[in-house]
This record gives structure tokens, C-alpha cells and sequence, in this order.
């Protein structure tokens, strides 16, 4: 089965990104795959503040996640998988896709700020050439309609 990956983080611009691959999987017979990443810095602490924050880190993205996975079971009959891994962001989004064959299109939201798309739309178009497996970009304005609209059946 053909999965969506799409990184799960804090920015707004995640909800469409979410949004959109859950549509696009329900509608083409595929799986949401959820990627959420713990930088390194939030655990230079002492060893047992470190554990402490690490599974805080860990409860925090189970919450948020299972908001998105609820709306994916109920509207799109979809039930997401949700991967949490250590590290740099773009490092760890790149190799859980190199360990999973069946990712096939990572699903990024870009910010429509005056700061740009974000840095993991940034950093990851700058080498698309190169990556394993196509990016669709979700503008992070477009409205719950138009993305209905565009990520409905062909």
C-alpha cells in the first residue's frame, strides 16, 4: 500500500498537510503515515531530566496526533500510523522514508508568512532532485474547500 508521509509538528501550516493526505489516501486506496521528529537539543539536560522531558516529548505528540487521527478514522476512514523518531529533523524524515518502501509521497505544509514556506519545505527543496520519492507542497492558506476540492478523486 502506497503511504503519505506528512510531518507532524507545531506549525499551522501542518493541518493542511494533514488535511491533504488523508484526503488524498481515502480517495486513491492508500495509508497516512505520521512523522514526528524530537530534535536532540530539548534532552541536553542531565540524564534524568533528560528521560523526563524526552517522555513528555513523546505524550505531547501521542495528543496531537490522535486529534488528526481521529478526524482521519471518522471523515476519511482512514487510520494513520504515527512513527516518532530522534534527531535532526530533515536527517530522520529522510531516512524513515529510505525504511519504508511503502512511502511513497511526502506530504510537507508551507507557511505563508514573511519568513518563507519553513525550513522543512526549505531545506528539503533544495535537494528534491536527489530525494526518494516525490514532495507535493500544501499552501498552508488555501481554504478547507479548495483543498476539498483539489484532493478529491481524479
Amino acid at each position: 500500500m502506497r503511504k503519505f508521509m506528512v510531518v507532524l509538528d507545531d506549525s499551522r501550516e501542518c493541518l493542511n498537510a494533514m488535511r491533504f493526505a488523508a484526503m488524498r489516501a481515502s480517495h486513491t486506496g492508500g495509508g497516512v503515515q505520521v512523522l514526528a521528529v524530537i530534535p536532540p537539543e530539548e534532552f541536553n539536560h542531565w540524564l534524568g531530566v533528560g528521560n523526563v522531558m524526552r517522555e513528555e516529548a513523546r505524550e505531547r505528540i501521542v495528543a496531537h496526533f490522535e486529534v488528526f487521527a481521529k478526524w482521519m478514522r471518522d471523515r476519511q476512514k482512514i487510520d494513520p500510523e504515527l512513527i516518532i523518531r530522534e534527531g535532526e529533523p530533515v536527517p530522520e524524515i529522510l531516512a524513515q522514508i529510505r525504511e519504508d518502501d511503502e512511502v511513497g509521497i511526502l506530504v510537507l505544509g508551507a507557511g505563508s508568512d514573511k519568513k518563507g514556506p519553513g525550513p522543512l519545505v526549505s531545506q528539503l527543496t533544495k535537494s528534491a532532485g536527489s530525494l526518494p520519492v516525490p514532495i507535493t507542497i500544501v499552501p498552508g492558506e488555501l481554504s478547507k474547500e479548495r483543498l476539498e476540492a483539489i484532493s478529491g478523486p481524479v
